[in-house]
């Protein structure tokens, strides 16, 4: 997605507020079906259910007249007979002669509105032997006449259906419909949720990744909602100033150390032309060389730290190490240390820079040098996966081995007048091929190990 450009469509709010409103019909759908199933299942909840399937199941003669009804599964004529004293119908014609009954509707009282039913449908209720009944009486056309189909029922065996039936029934739908709408709800917002903040979570696990090394990098913006999306564009935009800014730094070392080069250079050779003051000469020499170190270091550092400069290829670590140890040998013979170089393994190559591997082998062995008595071994031991260095010294501070790869800190016992930025150089170029780098202490002396695996 370009800077600067929003998707209306792509926001938090809007996907959150669809997956409620999901929910919601979700729910309504099922709490109308749940009403539904408990409409055509819960007993004696509605008389005109049952005016109705009478009327269904009302047989005819060859004359037209009302003989019986046949036998249905959700209202038994059975349950008449056995419940005759709940439970009650009557077919009545036009003129209000009764033409068929259950045994309970005998003992119904004489209500003109039932022996006269003129309207068409309507309610009743009446009282025996202290008992309420409640009724209703509709209309139906059948075989090309009028017919009222009466129904009655007891309000005891009314509330006996609500609460033996009907309530716990109920108890459980709604216990199944909240669990139902737990579920669905949860889902939609787990899946909207997953959905909406997938982007979020790339984002982070891309910003997670930049380091010094990785600036220009950026985060990516698509599929990123709208509410976030400023969020994201400016930390891009801040990575850019932060990448420019380090460029620049990066720049103005190296030519700030190569202008100083020339300089230096001059100076040296008009301090060896100087005939005159031999002791002036030598401590102005001293001085000079150890400006020339701290510029080719920073060179060298400023080079270390800039990824591009970096060309992998397959590097034969044996032979790095072997021309790193005969560049080092006039060192070590002035100062009667003995480097040996131990290989464990008849081959190993590693995927790196070829001057940079150099160059980190070679500060590890000088530094080692430096700190290591007269008279000692600086054991370089090369296995397939990592690089061991060890001196005899007197080794760092437990509270100073943090500090041991920051740039310009210096040790204690080193011999020479290093920059203090050998081992901060050795730190950047392992960085940059993803490799580690540790130091501990030993007894006696410093251990350095260089992994390969970053283990």
């Amino acid at each position: 997605m370009p800077s600067g450009k929003i998707c209306r469509f792509n926001s938090l709010s809007l996907k959150i507020l669809l997956a409620f409103i999901t929910g919601v019909l979700l729910s309504i759908a099922l709490l109308i079906l749940l009403g539904m199933v408990v409409k055509e299942r819960l007993p004696g909840i509605h008389l005109t259910d049952y005016t109705r399937a009478l009327a269904r199941q009302l047989q005819f003669d060859a004359h037209g007249q009302p003989i019986g009804f046949r036998e249905q599964v959700d209202y038994p004529q059975w349950i008449y007979s056995s419940l005759k004293e709940e439970l009650a119908y009557r077919v009545v014609d036009a003129d209000g002669k009764v033409v068929l009954m259950s045994p309970g509707a005998q003992q119904w009282p004489p209500i003109p509105q039932l022996t006269a039913p003129v309207a068409g449908g309507f309610k009743f209720q009446f009282q025996l032997q202290g008992k309420d009944y409640r009724g209703i009486s509709n209309l139906y056309f059948m075989e090309g006449k009028r017919w009222f189909i009466q129904v009655s029922t007891s309000s005891r065996i009314v509330d006996f259906l609500h609460r033996g039936f009907a309530l716990p029934f109920i108890r459980l739908g709604i216990a199944l419909f909240s669990l139902v709408l737990f579920v669905v709800f949860g889902l939609c917002a787990w899946v909207t949720l997953a959905w909406s903040l997938r982007p979020l979570r790339q984002a982070s696990a891309g910003a997670a990744t930049i380091s010094p090394r990785s600036l220009d990098a950026r985060l990516p913006t698509a599929g990123v909602p709208t509410e976030i999306f400023p969020l994201i564009d400016s930390f891009n935009q801040a990575l850019s100033r932060l990448e420019a800014g380090f460029r620049n730094q990066q720049d103005f070392l190296a030519k700030a150390a190569h202008e100083l080069k020339t300089p230096l250079t001059l100076i040296r050779a008009e301090v060896e032309l100087m005939s005159d003051c031999t002791e002036a000469r030598e401590l102005l020499l001293a001085r000079v060389e150890h400006l020339s170190r701290q510029v080719q270091q920073l060179l060298i550092l400023a080079e270390a730290s800039e990824p591009l400069s970096y060309h992998f290829a397959p590097v034969d670590v044996a032979d790095v190490a072997h021309d790193s140890a005969r560049f080092l040998q006039r060192i070590a013979e002035e100062t009667r240390v003995n480097l040996t170089l131990t290989f464990r393994n008849a081959t190993v190559v590693w995927n790196a820079d070829r001057g940079a591997l150099f160059t980190l082998l070679k500060n590890l062995m000088e530094n080692a040098i430096q700190h290591a008595p007269a008279g000692s071994d600086v054991q370089v031991e090369i296995n397939a996966q990592t690089i061991t260095l060890r001196d005899c010294g007197p080794g760092v501070a437990v509270d100073e081995l943090p500090l041991l790869f920051t740039r310009f800190w210096r040790g204690a016992h080193r011999r020479d007048c290093g920059a203090g930025l050998g081992l901060a150089i050795c730190e950047e170029i392992a960085v940059a091929h993803g490799w580690t780098l540790t130091a501990e202490n030993v007894q006696p002396g410093l251990r350095l190990r260089l992994c390969v695996t970053g283990e």
